[in-house]
Formats: structure tokens, C-alpha cells, sequence
């Protein structure tokens, strides 16, 4: 059941991620409404454009349980900078959204796909723990 649940958690977290902010970002990236906060002072249209490939593109991974925890790392700082420099002076109900994703890619990170992933399908042969880990 513990594999179920992390299949169940993997797929939904991300496909809202996916649907609700990446697909509407990537969206509007493509039409050229490059209008987007720069909460690190990189410029407005890479932020977006890194949004969107946290959103969008490791959501995707992270649903087909393929480079999982690589995929997750994007989207553990993506909601980091969210909840914590971009809305840092906004109430805790605007932070609670992107602190409850955080909390779940790190979960997701520190457990790994589950049994039900491509990830166990395509095995990556490494001696090295941290590419066995992070190949996961």
C-alpha cells in the first residue's frame, strides 16, 4: 500500500501542478505575455521561462515517475523562492499553497518514486550511491 500511496501523491501533486500552474504559465509564455514576478532579480522573462520548467516539464517526469528526484529539485526551489521570498510578506494564507507543495516534493525526495515508476523499469547501472539515488 505504501507504493500505492506514493503513486497516488506523485501523480496528483504534480498533475495540479502541471494543470494549474505550469500549463497556464507555459501558456502564456508561448502567447508572449511575459508578465512575471522576479522575486531573485534575474529578469523577468528567465524566471518565467524556469517556472515553467519546473512546472511544467519536471511535473511531467514526476507523473511518469522517470528522474523523480532530479525532476523534484526544480520544483523544491521553485516553491521555496514562492512561499518564501516572493509572497515573505504576504499573509500566511498566500504562502500556504506553495508550502504545502514544498513539503510535498521534499517528502516525495527523501522517499523516492515508489515501486509503480519508470524509473524501475529503466535501471541505471551506477556503482555511485548518489546517481542510484538521484537516477530514482
Amino acid at each position: 500500500m505504501n507504493d500505492f500511496a506514493l503513486l497516488l501523491l506523485r501523480t496528483v501533486s504534480s498533475a495540479i501542478m502541471l494543470f494549474a500552474h505550469g500549463l497556464p504559465k507555459l501558456n502564456r509564455l508561448l502567447a508572449g505575455e511575459i508578465t512575471f514576478a522576479d522575486p531573485l532579480g534575474i529578469g523577468i522573462t528567465f524566471s518565467l521561462v524556469l517556472a515553467v520548467f519546473s512546472e511544467f516539464f519536471c511535473s511531467v517526469l514526476i507523473i511518469a515517475g522517470l528522474f523523480t528526484r532530479v525532476s523534484l529539485i526544480p520544483l523544491i526551489i521553485t516553491m521555496f523562492v514562492a512561499g518564501f521570498v516572493h509572497h515573505s510578506a504576504d499573509p500566511f494564507a498566500q504562502k500556504e499553497k506553495a508550502l504545502l507543495f514544498l513539503l510535498i516534493f521534499v517528502f516525495l525526495f527523501i522517499t523516492g518514486p515508489g515501486r509503480y515508476s519508470l524509473s524501475r523499469i529503466i535501471k541505471i547501472k551506477s556503482s555511485n550511491r548518489v546517481v542510484k539515488f538521484l537516477s530514482e
